[in-house]
């Protein structure tokens, strides 16, 4: 085999070895419940929590609190098995972040009050979904 053939081959298997080593730290998602006991047992690694925003009866976004700046905002998240949850992101508010079907916020809780989100990734109604077409005079 040639030199170059065997450098390639080395940069190959480096490669392989640093994605296998980034899949088994992929964090999966977890509730605001797990969140808090990693919290109290010392674990301060960010976390992966998906819910939805809480909303009153009417389908309202409820407990969203633009801060008077506009460069954070809190809210109202609703995990999985129902639990509510106060997050704070030290960012501007996304645009459609309340039409949102789901939000995934990747942080941890720095106290046990409220959550501190470093990103949040959003899953947005899909402007595919068919919609009703009214016919005029059919």
């Amino acid at each position: 085999m040639k030199k170059g053939h065997l450098i390639g081959l080395g940069i190959i298997a480096v490669a392989i070895v640093i994605i296998m080593t980034s899949i088994g730290d992929a964090s999966s998602y977890e509730s605001f419940t797990t969140a808090k006991e990693m919290k109290q047992n010392g674990e301060d690694k960010a976390i992966h929590v998906v819910g939805q925003l809480k909303k009153d009866a009417s389908g309202e976004v409820t407990g969203l609190n633009v801060r008077e700046d506009k460069v954070s905002f809190t809210f109202m998240l609703v995990d999985n098995e129902g639990v509510e949850q106060e997050v704070f992101y030290n960012e501007p508010v996304p645009a459609d972040f309340t039409r949102s079907e789901s939000v995934v916020v990747i942080g941890s809780y720095k106290n046990d009050e409220i959550f501190i989100a470093d990103k949040i990734l959003m899953k947005c109604p899909s402007k595919y979904q068919e919609t009703e077409v009214q016919t005029a005079g059919m």
